[in-house]
């Protein structure tokens, strides 16, 4: 497939860099409508600096919220009011999960740091009967139609940095500092592993390198 000129490309990632916008808090709201009302307890995966965990708690009475970056952590903490029904903890996805079940498990662009399979059957053993499971994952670019999409998203996504930021230039959100990973997994294999951990799950490919999952526990 025809690639864009490396000038055009560099352009865009100057011009992208001088007017940031978080990619995933773009998903949050869309998170929510997959949501009840109000639910018990809720665990974020990849919490980040807490964006996501702190909106479930206006519905949650309790949220856990994990990362594996110290750093990232403690600042989520400190961008928390204290009375906030969230706790975050240094951890690790697989084997840092508290010994609970939780009516809601959210993993936002974190999911493609952990083994694949593995970690969506971990989530699955901690979803209580009913509970929802909610991924926005990264896929990688690898067949005709994800070149496209991907190219259809390169002036979205600079007309939409342009508006967030209202014309200026800007320094990353605090949600945009923790560490980062490329995805490697295309879109078919993603959608593949996971009808065969997650039977009847709702996959869909979005804008702007995303992918969303829905399941619900019986």
């Amino acid at each position: 497939m025809t690639t864009l000129p490396h000038r055009f490309v560099h352009a865009l990632d100057r011009f992208n860099a001088a007017h940031p916008w978080d990619h995933n808090a773009h998903y949050h709201r869309w998170i929510m409508r997959q949501l009840p009302r109000s639910f018990g307890t809720a665990l974020d995966v990849g919490s980040g600096t807490g964006d996501l965990a702190r909106l479930m708690a206006t519905r949650a009475a309790a949220v856990d919220a994990i990362d594996s970056d110290p750093a990232t952590v403690a600042r989520a903490q400190a961008m928390t009011p204290p009375d906030a029904p969230v706790t975050f903890t240094t951890a690790d996805a697989l084997t840092g999960i508290p010994a609970a079940s939780y009516d809601v498990i959210t993993c936002v662009a974190a999911l493609h740091h952990l083994p694949f399979n593995d970690a969506l059957a971990h989530f699955r053993r901690h979803l209580a009967p009913g509970g929802t499971l909610v991924v926005v994952g990264l896929w990688h670019a690898q067949t005709p139609g994800d070149h496209l999409l991907s190219a259809a998203a390169l002036p979205l996504n600079a007309a939409t940095g342009w508006i967030k930021n209202k014309g200026r230039t800007a320094l990353p959100p605090a949600s945009m500092t923790a560490p980062v990973r490329p995805a490697t997994m295309g879109f078919a294999e993603i959608d593949r592993e996971t009808r065969h951990v997650l039977p009847g799950a709702r996959l869909r490919r979005r804008l702007f390198w995303r992918y969303t999952l829905v399941w619900h526990q019986h």
